[in-house]
């Protein structure tokens, strides 16, 4: 009974039922969804409406609106944004020939929203594209009940102490399964770059990994990604939190350690390319914890602590293997004299735009302090 109390009502209808509809044939008619971020730079938002023809490139996708003043984007007098279709994918939940399409969201004026990140990163990409920046980044998240409680933890109290957890097997030791290979085979289907996924430290805390992807196709499949997965938790009627520390006290917070290599760095001999990269992020610590969370860093200082596997908020670090580092080379490509690097700094509800972007700038385009450039002219 507890653990039924914790799903949503919704999760409970007759799927059977809904089948029956599913089934139906559309007369070459096709259902396009619409996805945004909303004004809180973390929430999606999505809306469908019907094409007369499957659409077989991002081209053939129409410009759209919506009302920006129930999204926090606008006021109610001047509500009206624009959706810019930028990429496409299959529709794991309707199914071929229908469409997921990703949207930038720009203002009555057709400036970018504020929180529309990924306008600044494709410049950025777009400049840097001949050191093909390759991506991977490391989503972790945590399944809650309708109620905010960890889905599965005891209703009045706690889990056993964190060990078992971590890449577990046994109903002992993970919750809700179900929904992490639901959310796979979902990705796998809409051509989502998805690589891997596993059970986490904390009980009921899971990650997905997105990539390889270079430059902006970074962004948009880890956002894509995580459509699908609030999407799919609530067919399940649970909800995955990015939260970066979910459950004060002893256990482990979420973030969003993202892999990231150059053309040269993969090179033989690429380790000092790689060395040269984290001396210069070593020198704008700051700039980038400001940009590793949607709140200027407030919401990585609970994650931060230099326990549970994180360095410190405060102070930059780096070492081979070393996870309790802000950077950490794995042994392997010590090992080889080249490869990629891992920062893992980023929290696990961080924009991926901003944080791509802002490597790039760091490391590629050889920007200092706190300031960024507007590189408009290019």
């Amino acid at each position: 009974r507890a653990v039924a109390m914790s799903v949503s009502h919704s999760s409970r209808l007759n799927k059977l039922v809904r089948e029956q509809y599913m089934r139906l044939p559309q007369d070459g008619r096709v259902q396009v969804t619409y996805v945004w971020i909303d004004g809180s730079g973390e929430g999606v938002r999505c809306k469908s409406r019907t094409l007369d023809k499957e659409p077989k490139s991002i081209e053939d996708v129409p410009e759209w609106n919506f009302d920006g003043s129930s999204t926090a984007q606008a006021e109610g007098s001047n509500s009206d944004m624009f959706l810019v279709p930028v990429c496409m994918f299959r529709d794991p939940f309707c199914l071929d020939p229908n469409k997921l399409v990703l949207c930038e969201v720009l203002k009555y004026n057709r400036k970018p929203a504020e929180t529309n990140l990924r306008h600044t990163c494709k410049k950025v990409m777009d400049l840097v594209k001949d050191s093909h920046p390759w991506f991977g980044m490391e989503q972790e998240y945590t399944l809650l009940g309708i109620n905010g409680h960890p889905y599965g933890w005891p209703d009045n109290g706690f889990p056993g102490p964190q060990g078992p957890y971590y890449c577990g097997v046994g109903a002992d030791k993970v919750y809700g399964r179900d929904i992490v290979e639901s959310h796979y085979k979902a990705c796998l289907y809409a051509g989502v770059k998805i690589c891997g996924t596993n059970a986490e430290v904390m009980p009921s805390q899971w990650e997905f990994q997105v990539g390889p992807c270079e430059g902006i196709e970074m962004g948009d499949h880890l956002w894509m990604a995580r459509f699908i997965l609030h999407r799919v938790c609530e067919d399940f009627g649970v909800v995955a939190t990015l939260d970066p520390k979910p459950m004060t006290g002893n256990w482990n917070g979420a973030g969003c350690h993202t892999n990231y290599s150059t053309e040269e760095m993969r090179r033989e001999g690429g380790l000092k390319h790689i060395e040269a990269a984290i001396e210069k992020l070593s020198k704008r610590h700051d700039y980038h914890i400001c940009v590793y969370d949607p709140r200027g860093g407030r919401d990585n200082s609970r994650r931060l602590t230099g326990h549970h596997e994180t360095s410190n908020i405060f102070e930059f670090s780096a070492g081979v293997a070393n996870r309790g580092a802000s950077i950490r080379i794995p042994r392997q490509v010590g090992q080889d004299g080249y490869g990629y690097f891992e920062d893992r700094r980023p929290a696990a509800n961080c924009d991926p735009y901003a944080v791509t972007e802002a490597i790039m700038r760091t490391t590629v385009l050889n920007e200092t302090g706190v300031e960024t450039k507007d590189y408009a002219g290019h």
